[in-house]
């Protein structure tokens, strides 16, 4: 830790991940966007990347579950009849994966009462694990998180999951924004596309600290012994 005008800083990665005031936020490991018989896997979408991502997702939710990290699922959700999507959201969507979805009409995806909203198998929450829904990239906006988290004495949060460049990008910055301290799971977040999973992962390497799922992993075992 460091003092900066008064103020206290965690400057070492164990405090920035520490279990006593620190959350593992996994997004929107859903069966629409990372199985092959999900919205995007039917389209031909390429899911490859996810393919070594899950392992590590798995690693750190067990790691966090084992050593008393708390753990908080986004889970994107779409109201039927686009209930929950403005003309500008329609744009946003219209403009994904363009080429794949050729003529059709914007993507419907990851609607409550499909298995395409559910959690994909392994990435379940437990009892005691927060679900929060959300209708928009970041899983702060017009949720409940930022609650949970405060009400929880959280003032650290390690990200997983996907997408890299949208949902996992958006929620990092916008915790950073409520005042949060943002760790990224190097190898435990995804995208369908690499090259914007790189550019992402550009971006937020300068901005966020970064680390991989076994180091999270090995400074929450020993933050408990």
């Amino acid at each position: 830790m460091i003092i900066v005008d008064g103020k206290e800083v965690f400057s070492e990665l164990s405090e920035l991940v520490d279990p006593k005031h620190t959350a593992l936020i996994v997004i929107d490991m859903q069966k629409d966007f990372i199985d092959s018989d999900g919205v995007f896997g039917k389209m031909g979408i390429d899911l490859s990347m996810y393919e070594t991502v899950k392992p590590r997702v798995r690693e750190l939710l067990e790691s966090a579950r084992e050593h008393g990290v708390s753990v908080i699922h986004l889970q994107n959700t779409a109201l039927d009849a686009r209930g929950s999507d403005s003309p500008a959201q329609i744009r946003f969507n219209l403009r994904m994966h363009m080429a794949a979805r050729e003529d059709l009409p914007a993507l419907r995806y990851t609607i409550p009462g499909t298995t395409g909203h559910n959690f994909s198998a392994g990435f379940e929450p437990t009892k005691g694990e927060f679900v929060v829904l959300k209708y928009r990239s970041s899983g702060f906006w017009g949720t409940n998180l930022d609650l949970l988290l405060r009400s929880n004495a959280i003032q650290c949060v390690v990200i997983a999951g996907c997408t890299t460049e949208g949902c996992v990008e958006s929620t990092a910055r916008d915790a950073l924004f409520a005042n949060y301290f943002v760790t990224i799971a190097e190898d435990a977040v995804g995208s369908d596309d690499k090259s914007q999973h790189d550019a992402s992962m550009l971006l937020m390497s300068n901005r966020f600290d970064i680390a991989t799922t076994s180091t999270i992993s090995k400074l929450w075992k020993e933050a408990i012994q």
